[in-house]
């Protein structure tokens, strides 16, 4: 385990058993953890992408409506594959966008993933980002889950108590990052920790569909692959003050499928 993450773990221990947690409930807990990167602009790690900039996509790739803008481009070759739990690419671009409805949509936000392979052709659009150019820098990370509809009180009857001591250890490694970053893969996160985008994406995925939808997933079982899961999450500071997700199914990461993910937000402040 790297220092930096043996350190955060440490942290939560002891804030959960300040109070009064019992060290098996927290051992518990921790068992739950998923890796995820964090990505931000101030750090020492290597950078692995950007904020904002300008569009380049394939010729084949439809024209973006209008008010889409390019949040983020990860570099998927140089974002290592031990870093997260998801199946990405090991190499391309992932271009994330977000469109952002802070009254008139349900969820807040639309937007759309596309995936560059490595060597494509690309032609630079004419698309306003709207964004701060900015590097993306690495940094290895885990996630606990802080949504209240994936916790079984009853089989977690601390959840409050380690609920707490995380959104505590969380809120100050944010506050080191200094502003927007970015988080890839791991448990969504919302002010409220009420609902959980990653459930909401996928009932809204079945009621498209016509399916019955599945189960929420445990955060203590071993992922499905017809789960879904976060794709990236981003927390905006300044110009939009909240957060929009992309959710997909892992069976879709693997496939490359990534027409098919979900954006939805959650904002605070004016955009």
């Amino acid at each position: 385990m790297r220092p930096e993450m043996f350190d955060k773990r440490n942290r939560f221990r002891v804030k959960a058993e300040a109070r009064g947690v019992p060290s098996a409930d927290v051992d518990r807990w921790l068992g739950a953890a998923r890796p995820c990167a964090t990505l931000a602009p101030r750090g020492d790690g290597p950078v692995v992408g950007r904020f904002g900039g300008p569009v380049a996509l394939p010729a084949d790739v439809p024209e973006l409506p209008e008010q889409m803008h390019l949040v983020a481009t990860l570099d998927l070759g140089a974002l290592p594959a031990d870093a997260m739990g998801l199946p990405l690419p090991p190499d391309g671009l992932l271009l994330l966008f977000a469109r952002l409805h802070l009254d008139d949509v349900p969820g807040g936000a639309s937007g759309r993933v596309v995936y560059v392979p490595a060597g494509m052709p690309v032609e630079e659009r004419s698309v306003g980002h709207g964004y701060e150019a900015a590097e993306l820098r690495l940094a290895y990370d885990f996630s606990l889950p802080d949504n209240e509809v994936i916790i079984d009180p009853v089989a977690h009857p601390h959840a409050g108590e380690l609920r707490q001591a995380w959104s505590e250890v969380r809120q100050q490694d944010w506050c080191l990052l200094g502003g927007s970053h970015l988080q890839v893969d791991g448990y969504s996160t919302d002010p409220y920790g009420e609902d959980d985008p990653i459930t909401a994406s996928a009932l809204l995925a079945a009621r498209r569909a016509g399916e019955p939808a599945s189960g929420r997933a445990d955060p203590w079982e071993r992922p499905r692959s017809e789960d879904w899961v976060l794709l990236a999450q981003w927390h905006g500071v300044g110009l939009v003050d909240g957060d929009v997700y992309w959710t997909i199914a892992r069976k879709d990461v693997a496939a490359r499928r990534f027409d098919r993910a979900a954006v939805l937000g959650f904002f605070e402040g004016p955009g």
